[in-house]
């Protein structure tokens, strides 16, 4: 893997992670949490796919793009319910 595909694979798994907190409606960091949830969410998702049989629709450079959103939506979904709110102070 060179270094421009490992960049590729960063920003897809940013933008997977950056989607998938905007569809679950809790953001929790900036960019670095974004990717890191990305990648969380292509192995929770890739498994979720393997047990139920279900195919990728699509994939950009070996990276199951639709299942790490889903997967990345579904544990940020969870992780919110477990993190408490804070007030809003003004």
């Amino acid at each position: 893997m060179s270094v421009l595909e490992f960049l590729l694979l960063l920003l897809i798994a940013g933008i997977c992670g950056s989607l998938a907190q905007a569809i679950a409606g809790y953001s929790h960091g900036g960019c670095l949490v974004a990717i890191a949830l990305g990648f969380i969410g292509a192995l929770l998702g890739g498994w979720i796919a393997r047990a139920l049989h279900l195919p990728e629709p699509l994939m950009i450079q070996g990276f199951p793009v639709v299942w790490s959103i889903i997967g990345a939506a579904l544990f940020s979904a969870v992780l919110s319910l477990f993190t408490r709110r804070r007030p809003v102070l003004m």
